[in-house]
């Protein structure tokens, strides 16, 4: 069995370099074929994903649809208010259900922190985390790594920014397990509302509560969304407090390397979180980010379901 096969990906936590590496020179193969215009490749050919969102999506679950239409695998959408949950089904008997038809893999959102983990003790398919509350979001992370490797070169050594809206963010969470494992110096910022320091510490990297600071010689800066959803209210005065203090804007960028790249996870709050002088500036890789983000779920779903490495994706 090779590295990946029949392996869940339920977060970034305890993930190897090995295997990251794996997914990201996967993820190259398969940006080269969707560059090609011939996008489809048989090697999910006879294979079923089910993709089972729970919370709105757009990228992540287009991406996901794409990915495993582009791989030639059946694909289903499940809509949960249009399933038997309405009815008073259980999450575990949903899962059963799905499951006993025959599915190689199930691609989940779910607000609540642990249903990927869950799902993956109750049923066999392979299990791929799509985001579970403010736990993790690992192929959003996975994506950010692939940019800023394609961009930059290399990971190692490198100074990532990660600003924002950091304890209640999954990407965050996923994205400095993997910076970690990959050698970058890592370091967040934030509103004291936003950063607890405790949460810095068990995650081990550095911590700022002043802008300039944290950005000074930076290589990339993440840009976290907002996410008003999950805070309730109070954090932070208004909008236009927050963006004078934590918001990105080309006068901020002075601060950075002058060849800093900016990664946006989407969707973008403008003038909140990031100045529209930058969105889609020359330091900006945010529309690329969604290209590379189909081809890293591609090379997610290859590997975890049918196995092998980058030299198996062949025509």
């Amino acid at each position: 069995m090779s590295l990946l096969q029949g392996k869940s990906l339920l977060g970034l936590q305890g993930a190897t370099r090995e295997e990251i590496e794996l997914i990201l020179r996967a993820a190259a193969r398969m940006k080269a074929v969707v560059n090609s215009g011939n996008k489809k490749l048989p090697l999910l050919r006879g294979k079923s994903v089910v993709n089972m969102f729970f919370e709105p999506s757009t990228r992540t679950s287009g991406s996901f649809e794409m990915a495993a239409n582009y791989l030639d695998a059946s694909v289903v959408n499940f809509m949960p208010r249009g399933s038997s949950l309405v009815k008073g089904e259980s999450f575990r008997d949903t899962l059963l259900t799905v499951t006993a038809m025959g599915v190689d893999a199930i691609v989940m959102r779910h607000k609540q922190e642990g249903s990927p983990l869950f799902a993956h003790q109750c049923v066999d398919p392979v299990i791929i985390n799509a985001g579970d509350g403010a736990h993790e979001h690992p192929t959003q992370a996975l994506l950010d790594l692939y940019t800023i490797q394609e961009v930059k070169g290399r990971i190692d050594g490198l100074k990532v920014v990660i600003v924002g809206d950091i304890d209640h963010s999954r990407v965050a969470r996923s994205n400095v397990y993997g910076l970690k494992t990959m050698g970058a110096d890592v370091h967040l910022v934030g509103p004291r509302t936003l950063l607890q320091p405790e949460l810095a510490a068990a995650l081990g990297v550095t911590f700022h509560y002043d802008l300039d600071e944290a950005l000074e010689g930076a290589d990339v800066i993440n840009i976290l969304r907002i996410q008003k959803e999950r805070q309730g209210a109070g954090f932070f005065p208004s909008d236009g407090e927050y963006y004078s203090q934590f918001g990105i804007n080309a006068v901020r960028l002075q601060t950075a390397k002058k060849d800093v790249l900016i990664l946006h996870p989407g969707p973008m709050n403008r003038g909140l979180e990031i100045g529209t002088d930058i969105c889609y500036g020359s330091h900006s890789s945010i529309q690329e980010q969604v290209k590379n983000g189909l081809c890293v779920r591609m090379a997610v779903l290859y590997l975890t379901i049918i196995g092998g490495d980058e030299n198996g994706i062949t025509r």
